[in-house]
């Protein structure tokens, strides 16, 4: 297949960027997507391809985030079924029904993330995990499993509803980002496999697009190894916030 190079260049800018975002604090897609859609992919097969490509650059800041110890993986490995089979049951949903139906509720949950990390400002400069009781711990499952399915059914924002999560249970934020980095791994796998199933995937595009994520995610994991939770904190509110802004618009404009 041609490929012409204004197409080429669109595909592998658009794929650095997302993936330096993604490599963070998650929000990749909110770069990726409307780059595919511009190209001409219909939504379902735009999502799809992004998929792939997230999933090659989400592999290698997952790799970079695990080299510099900022992976807690003998603990977060645990949770990566819950983050997998979610997605993977979310993305057979989204056959049936509509996802407009979440959409109100990630609205809802993206400003309240953006505010209370706000206003928290000392929130996630130091770790100290805590120990959760059994009912605890059976809400932070449910939660990692929900995040899981809202990956695979709508997708907008997973990085950073997975950041939260690990935030929630007193994770500073850069050991949050990758541990995120490994469950949001999982999901974009297991949303992939369904989509590819489906026939949605356009193999070119998510693979040109994929290559250059992997430049953007080796920088962007650097960038936030090097500066530090400071740097990821901010960043993950900019993002939230943006995050937020083009999906009411989408919501309540188009």
């Amino acid at each position: 297949m041609q490929m012409d190079l204004q197409l080429l260049l669109i595909l592998i800018l658009f794929g650095f960027l997302a993936a330096f975002i993604d490599s963070v604090v998650g929000g990749g897609g909110l770069i990726a997507l409307p780059a595919l859609l511009f190209l001409g992919l219909n939504p379902t097969t735009a999502i799809a391809t992004s998929k792939l490509a997230s999933t090659i650059g989400l592999s290698t800041s997952t790799i970079s985030f695990y080299r510099s110890g900022k992976i807690d993986f003998h603990s977060v490995k645990k949770y990566f079924p819950l983050a997998f089979f979610g997605s993977m049951f979310g993305a057979w949903t989204v056959t049936s029904i509509s996802p407009e139906l979440l959409k109100p509720l990630m609205l809802f949950m993206l400003a309240a993330i953006a505010v209370y990390t706000i206003f928290k400002k000392d929130w996630g400069s130091l770790s100290a995990i805590k120990k959760l009781s059994p009912l605890q711990l059976a809400g932070f499952i449910f939660l990692l499993f929900a995040i899981g399915f809202y990956d695979g059914f709508l997708g907008p924002g997973t990085g950073s509803f997975f950041i939260f999560a690990f935030l929630m249970i007193g994770t500073d934020f850069l050991k949050a980002a990758g541990n995120a980095k490994l469950l949001n791994l999982g999901s974009n796998m297991a949303a992939l496999l369904m989509f590819m199933y489906l026939d949605h995937v356009h193999y070119v595009y998510g693979l040109v697009m994929g290559t250059a994520q992997i430049f953007g995610s080796i920088v962007g994991s650097q960038v936030a190894i090097k500066r530090g939770s400071g740097f990821v904190r901010q960043l993950f509110i900019i993002v939230s916030i943006t995050l937020l802004i083009k999906n009411s618009y989408d919501y309540f404009v188009n």
